[in-house]
């Protein structure tokens, strides 16, 4: 088989999937009308299906800074962070992350993505070793694979697999890279971030935390998983990303160990790649602030979350165990699934389909991911089309 020959088979497999005329995965958005609502072709649909959590794409005081931003900095820079793409507001982003998470430390990336792959590449490589959750996101895997570290993964969040897992390498420990989530970004569930360091600390490793899906969504001021269970000072490096409650495009990672500032002359992720543009570092700046004092913002999408969980589990859906604003609507088939998503988008609701081997455990989710700019009515309408439709997909 051929390299064309195996995207021709990746194809076949993706059709087998999905029937003729179903275009379930990146389905185009022609208009997007404000936070909550968007056009698919003539249809005008709530949208469920982002990772919009705090409802800031709209914010006018985002807008306005991207606005001054391109006005004054012109639309990109044309360059990396290592050559002439560092500007003020780039240094001023990182220095506010830094002071966000009272860190010594922070360095922006072009996207979350490259946060990962640069951070974890920057840490590890041949001969160290990374121990990682099963149910990591892509951006982590790749990083480590990038790497050329010795990968080694325990079952998700089960803690004595973990621990077992550290026992085995002996000594190798001391160059050992621990990773997890705040939140997981297919069922919503978060890591036992207590129980993960207290191994960490027990056979002296470095912890890394993604943040992702949880930063302006746990914690009193949105810091994430490691302000809501206390132990910030107990991880070693936090990443995450721009692209959801930031509403925008770009990554970090925040550390106090003097040594986050050599990542930026060995990641290649960071040094290679043109830095983020103006428009965007000032949105983002916006946004951060925003977010900080959003706790109106927390408790509206945490109402808005519980709602919705409850709605779908009370009309009989298999859930992930935690409450959240990513809510996983667990299938046994890619068929059910399909049949879901399909229903819920012709009652315009827009939510994400996830078939293997992206599912965990073979199982196929209709995952929604609800934010604070949802209004009560709207989120009992998805929960009731849920109900609705809940008897003839799961018969």
């Amino acid at each position: 088989m051929n390299l064309l020959e195996k995207l021709d088979a990746a194809a076949a497999a993706r059709k087998a999937l999905l029937p003729n005329g179903v275009g379930a995965f990146g389905i185009p958005i022609e208009e997007v009308y404000s936070a909550t609502e968007a056009r698919i072709g003539d249809r005008r649909v709530l949208l469920l299906g982002t990772n919009n959590y705090l409802g800031l794409t709209f914010a006018p005081e985002c807008i306005q800074a991207a606005h001054e931003a391109i006005d004054k900095e012109g639309t990109g820079t044309t360059g990396s962070r290592m050559a002439n793409g560092s500007y003020f507001g780039h240094r001023a982003l990182e220095r506010e992350f830094a002071d966000f998470y009272q860190c010594s430390s922070a360095i922006v990336f072009t996207t979350g993505y490259q946060a990962n792959l640069g951070t974890i590449s920057g840490l590890a490589g041949p001969g160290d070793t990374v121990l990682i959750d099963g149910d990591s996101h892509a951006s982590i895997y790749d990083g480590c694979i990038l790497s050329g570290a010795d990968i080694i993964r325990f079952k998700h969040n089960d803690m004595a697999d973990m621990e077992k897992r550290l026992r085995r390498l002996g000594n190798r420990v001391e160059t050992t890279l621990i990773i997890a989530e705040g939140i997981y970004s297919m069922l919503g569930d978060q890591a036992p971030l207590a129980e993960i360091v207290k191994l960490k600390n027990t056979y002296n490793c470095i912890l890394l935390l993604d943040e992702a899906h949880s930063l302006g969504v746990l914690g009193e001021t949105g810091q994430g998983l490691v302000e809501k269970t206390g132990l910030l000072n107990e991880v070693d490096f936090i990443t995450g990303t721009f692209s959801k409650s930031l509403c925008s495009i770009g990554g970090f990672c925040v550390s106090n160990h003097p040594q986050l500032e050599q990542l930026r002359y060995v990641s290649h992720p960071y040094i290679f790649t043109a830095s983020p543009s103006p428009a965007t570092i000032a949105s983002t700046r916006a946004a951060l602030e925003l977010l900080r004092k959003g706790n109106n913002l927390r408790k509206q999408l945490w109402n808005n979350s519980t709602q919705l969980y409850s709605q779908l589990k009370e009309a009989g859906y298999t859930l992930g165990p935690d409450p959240g604003p990513v809510i996983a609507a667990i299938l046994d088939t890619p068929q059910q699934a399909l049949l879901l998503w399909k229903n819920l988008l012709e009652h315009n609701i827009y939510v994400n389909l996830i078939l293997p081997p992206a599912a965990p455990e073979g199982k196929s989710l209709v995952r929604c991911s609800v934010n604070a700019a949802h209004t009560t009515e709207q989120i009992k309408y998805v929960g009731e089309t849920f109900s609705k439709l809940h008897s003839m997909v799961c018969s």
